[in-house]
């Protein structure tokens, strides 16, 4: 059935993080003031597929999704449209999935389709577009692991809460002269574990960019030690690794990612047992991923989907939106999809720790 108004439809794929309900404010506002309806795909991608599962966006209903975290239209990063098995491997969506995905598109009386999410859902988004369907994608992962943007949202809001689990576990740190890990979010890239752990006065970061030694580290806890401090805060990356070893699952396969954990606790079991300090060990898992977005990324989410309507206005499908200071810019996704964004060895950020006497295990 043919509608009065343009529409578009907007989608939420991946893992959530604060700032998705920013995004679809952002996107429904700006299409609205075009005289465009917009509607929502519950569910991720899998809501383009029989049973079709929508939600019209009406303007006078989006206030309250500045500052509420999650998103209202559900996510997704599995079933009928995984795109990602591992680190740079991709697997393409079965023809039938994205033809069936095309139709009912076709059938929704859609002009083009906003797709947020990282590099496994725009890896989805441009298989779509070579599919014919006009997509443009919006860049959201806390890991901040994806190219082609300086920022994506979701990650300061990661770092603000590993922050203040810092703040707080540096207290109860130094009241027991304990040894305290934090282990955050970061597969591949240690963004929000240097981030943070400069931020929050850690003392030991270990990121993947840096393959580890349980030497160095508790060379690090003696020395604090000789110079009076008895305690120390050790930040550590899900996804770090020693030298030598490899990564750290509880579960995976063939057909997804692995899900990874446990590098925090086996941590601190050797540098407990190594050095004989008390130690203990916080994971912060998806508390990273929850809650309201910071002031800087609800600024970045509303700039991200107004240019994503900007770009739908100008036919420039087959692209994200991206931050290239001072200005939101547009790239093509397969620009951004498939190049992981790791911390820089020789970077800003690993030399400031390093005058800071910061440890990075190696």
């Amino acid at each position: 059935m043919k509608n009065d108004k343009p529409r578009i439809g907007i989608l939420t794929g991946g893992g959530d993080c604060p700032g998705l309900n920013a995004v679809i404010r952002a996107v429904g506002k700006a299409a609205y003031h075009r005289g465009w309806h917009t509607l929502g795909i519950k569910g991720g991608y899998e809501g383009l597929l029989a049973p079709v599962q929508t939600m019209d966006l009406f303007y006078k209903e989006m206030g309250h999704l500045l500052v509420t975290g999650g998103t209202i239209l559900g996510t997704s990063n599995k079933g009928r449209f995984s795109a990602k098995t591992g680190k740079g491997e991709v697997h393409r969506i079965p023809k039938k999935i994205l033809e069936e995905a095309k139709r009912n598109f076709k059938k929704l009386d859609l002009q083009a389709l906003v797709c947020v999410g990282g590099d496994g859902s725009l890896t989805i988004a441009q298989q779509l577009f070579e599919e014919g369907i006009p997509v443009v994608g919006v860049p959201k992962t806390i890991d901040n692991d994806l190219e082609a943007t300086v920022i994506t949202f979701g990650f300061d809001s990661a770092v603000h809460c590993a922050t203040d689990a810092l703040d707080r576990l540096h207290t109860t740190a130094r009241s027991h002269n304990r040894v305290m890990v934090l282990e955050v979010m970061g597969r591949h890239a240690g963004w929000i574990a240097i981030s943070a752990g400069i931020s929050g006065g850690g003392d030991i970061i270990l990121i993947p960019e840096i393959p580890f030694r349980y030497e160095s580290i508790c060379a690090k806890i003696r020395e604090r030690t000789r110079n009076g401090k008895h305690f120390t805060l050790v930040v550590v990356a899900e996804g770090a690794k020693p030298a030598g070893g490899d990564i750290v699952a509880r579960s995976g396969g063939a057909d997804r990612e692995v899900r990874l954990g446990g590098i925090g606790q086996l941590v601190s079991d050797e540098i407990e047992k190594r050095t004989g300090k008390e130690t203990r060990v916080c994971v912060l898992g998806h508390l990273q991923r929850g809650g309201g977005p910071t002031s800087f990324d609800r600024l970045l989410c509303t700039r991200f989907g107004v240019r994503a309507v900007d770009l739908i206005a100008n036919k420039r499908f087959g692209h994200m939106v991206a931050l290239r200071p001072p200005d939101t810019v547009s790239v093509p996704i397969t620009e951004a999809i498939g190049r992981l964004r790791t911390v820089p060895l020789d970077g800003d950020l690993v030399q400031t720790g390093r005058a800071l006497g910061i440890s990075f295990g190696d």
